[in-house]
């Protein structure tokens, strides 16, 4: 699956679980496996960190990015302070549920739906452990408010750390994966169009111009819009445009010229001939007759 795939299913809506300024002595956290995401920054000490059976060995200034799944065991070396958050990255409906894992939590299949989904799951995307942040102290500057603002329980405070978690995961990917080149094979949703075109009814949209929104040859487009919505992109701007005018013709007194102006057709005579072909009467008929049902 790619990363657009995702995202039209299940949106990146960062949000923060648990998270602090770990000061510790030296320290060991015992295995376990992780159902969200963990992402550390240290700030002083020396750690080793052994994630899926590799030793990843830190020290002041280096990120660490844990994804789900993951089974880790954690291990500062000298005193440390590291701070650190615990989130998810797709929206779903068990944020509420899911919960960072302690020591011994190993076998998670009795939560396997509350698993998020790995990034590295996902076509195209790679994202190491230890990360190779492009601006490593705007990165830093960036998460410590972060990890500072979510310290503060008040509503104002925790929004704002949500925001930057997701300026901090937006400066991930960009900073560790070529999206533009990654996403440029993948089928992209076109959930998007239906907006597009419901804003644009009065105007003269063509399939040329909607094709090229969607970065699509003309022919490639159709074939896309069909298998997704199950009609052709005309039919559906049509059946859109009839379905406005239908409205317009219930709840308001506007004349029909302007009913076919606002409904985007070319002008009142094509109105009435398209209206009439799918509705089954005139405009005139249909507006006399909604108006003449009475209401019990």
């Amino acid at each position: 699956m790619y990363l657009s795939e995702m995202m039209a299913k299940h949106p990146i809506v960062p949000f923060i679980r648990e998270g602090d300024f770990a000061v510790r002595n030296p320290w060991i956290l015992p295995e376990r496996r992780l159902l969200d995401y963990l992402l550390v920054y240290f700030q002083e000490g020396e750690c080793m960190f052994r994630v899926d059976d590799v030793d990843y060995e830190f020290r002041v200034g280096d990120f660490c990015l844990i994804q789900p799944s993951s089974l880790i065991r954690l291990e500062g070396r000298t005193n440390t302070i590291t701070p650190f958050v615990h989130m998810d990255l797709f929206y779903d409906s068990y944020r509420e549920e899911r919960f960072p894992t302690k020591g011994g939590q190993i076998d998670l299949s009795a939560y396997a739906h509350l698993m998020q989904t790995k990034l590295n799951d996902l076509n195209g995307i790679q994202i190491p452990v230890k990360l190779r942040p492009k601006q490593p102290i705007a990165l830093r500057d960036t998460f410590l408010r972060l990890v500072e603002c979510w310290q503060y329980r008040d509503p104002l405070m925790q929004l704002r750390a949500q925001s930057l978690a997701t300026e901090v995961i937006l400066t991930i990917l960009e900073d560790h994966t070529d999206l533009r080149t990654t996403e440029k094979a993948a089928p992209q949703p076109l959930n998007w169009i239906t907006s597009f075109i419901s804003f644009r009814l009065s105007e003269p949209l063509s399939i040329h111009e909607m094709a090229r929104r969607a970065h699509l040859s003309p022919s490639r487009f159709s074939a896309k819009f069909r298998e997704q919505f199950g009609t052709a992109p005309h039919q559906y701007l049509l059946n859109l445009r009839i379905h406005h005018a239908r409205e317009l013709l219930i709840t308001s007194e506007l004349r029909m010229n302007e009913i076919a102006d606002y409904c985007g057709f070319a002008d009142i005579h094509h109105f009435a001939k398209a209206f009439k072909k799918q509705v089954g009467i005139a405009p005139g008929a249909y507006r006399k007759m909604e108006k003449n049902i009475d209401v019990y």
